[in-house]
């Protein structure tokens, strides 16, 4: 038999059936929205108190409680509050730091930082460019620390002009130490800051973890350094073409600072703090 009644009118829900479902709309601004009841219609100018303020195409205004009693493009909706965005956490740059608000590039300052070559200086670009940028500083490469001294005669630092230099293998009784150290008893050493890494080659400044292998190999003497890395860890070495290739996929494998080894993060923050001074 069918039930003429139908369903139990106590059970759950009995008073909602049959009910429209009216979608939620938030009330941002400009929104356009028609008031059911009377047919104004105006965009969302400002919420107060629980109410919305719209404003026609004639200028007038008229405020509203919040709720049902709209129509968004012909449809009945209720009117919320515009959700709040969660605060985001201030972003980051690649090195570590805040980032400082978009603004108009800075002017180069007269100081600069040098590094030995082209692969340095591009490391420096991938994780303390923004910073480098914001500050106005300039990252120039020397090709070798032994044209040092012949590029300080050139274009002598001073106190408006201060030089700071990164340096391979800076360790006691090397090559590089020998040179740095001759050109801070020099005439230039008053504005200028020399701090280097322990490392034959920028290369192993990356972890290796970073770049997917265990450890950097170990190179024999007489074997170009990069030549003898790619031969051990399997990638071509033909010729230079070859060689940046692997230093792009070196490159590529640096993301932020914690890519970088401590030895290198330290002293190219001191150089930033040097000729910013």
């Amino acid at each position: 038999m069918d039930d003429r009644y139908g369903a139990d009118v106590l059970a759950s829900g009995w008073r909602d059936q049959g009910r429209k479902v009216l979608g939620r709309v938030e009330a941002s601004r400009a929104l356009v929205v028609e008031v059911a009841a009377d047919g104004f219609c105006g965009a969302v100018m400002r919420l107060e108190s629980g109410l919305v303020e719209l404003e026609d195409r004639h200028g007038r205004r008229r405020q509203f409680p919040l709720g049902p009693g709209f129509l968004v493009d012909g449809e009945e909706v209720v009117l919320i509050p515009p959700t709040r965005a969660a605060p985001s956490a201030p972003a980051r740059t690649a090195s570590g730091s805040f980032a400082a608000p978009e603004s108009r590039a800075r002017v180069a300052r007269a100081s600069r930082i040098w590094v030995e070559g082209r692969h340095d200086a591009e490391l420096v670009e991938k994780v303390w460019g923004a910073d480098l940028r914001a500050e106005g500083v300039v990252v120039e490469y020397l090709q070798g620390v032994d044209l040092l001294d012949s590029a300080l005669a050139e274009d002598p630092p001073s106190a408006e002009r201060r030089y700071g230099v990164l340096v391979d293998h800076l360790v006691p009784g090397s090559k590089e130490s020998r040179v740095a150290d001759a050109v801070m008893r020099g005439p230039h050493g008053k504005f200028l800051r020399i701090v280097g890494h322990p490392y034959i080659d920028v290369w192993q400044c990356v972890r290796p973890s970073a770049v997917g292998i265990g450890r950097w190999p170990e190179v024999p003497r007489g074997i170009e350094f990069k030549v003898g890395v790619c031969r051990a860890l399997g990638w071509p070495a033909e010729d230079q073409t070859d060689i940046a290739h692997a230093w792009q996929r070196i490159l590529a494998s640096v993301r932020t600072y914690r890519d970088l080894e401590p030895a290198l993060l330290g002293r190219v923050e001191e150089l930033i703090d040097f000729v910013t001074g």
